[in-house]
């Protein structure tokens, strides 16, 4: 009986053992596909710097191609924006008010986004800050 015991014990210990293991491996790695979707970002940024004669217009046409990639890296990765259109309902959830301003609109709307927010995996990673109509 008691070899039984001892026997289910140590099974139990080694599953604790390698779950923990497991879990630590997990946390360590689960940054590397993000880590790896932003490297053509990088790259891209590197390329830029090559090109010291580069025209005001390949800039932009560079930066503009660099920002999708880095907005596709995000939504790959469940990093949504968040940048509600004016008159949507204020969301202290999702929205952070930095001013209330006199609008020809619903009081407790958004005016204006004055930064975007983000959504990772529908979990607030940062608040849109918003300028919110006060109410008449």
């Amino acid at each position: 009986m008691s070899d039984a015991y001892l026997r289910a014990k140590a099974e139990a210990e080694n599953i604790r053992r390698r779950s923990d293991e497991e879990v630590g491996k997990a946390r360590k790695f689960a940054i590397e596909g993000f880590a790896e979707s932003l490297l053509p970002v990088r790259d891209s940024l590197e390329a830029a710097l090559t090109l010291p004669n580069a025209s005001n217009e390949q800039l932009l046409d560079g930066v503009s191609a660099t920002l999708r990639q880095l907005a596709q890296a995000l939504e790959r990765n469940k990093v949504v924006p968040i940048a509600p259109p004016a008159g949507t309902r204020f969301d202290p959830h999702q929205h952070q008010a930095i001013s209330v301003v006199p609008a020809e609109q619903e009081a407790n709307t958004v005016v204006t986004v004055l930064q975007k927010g983000y959504l990772i995996a529908e979990r607030v990673l940062r608040p849109a800050l918003v300028t919110v109509a006060a109410p008449k």
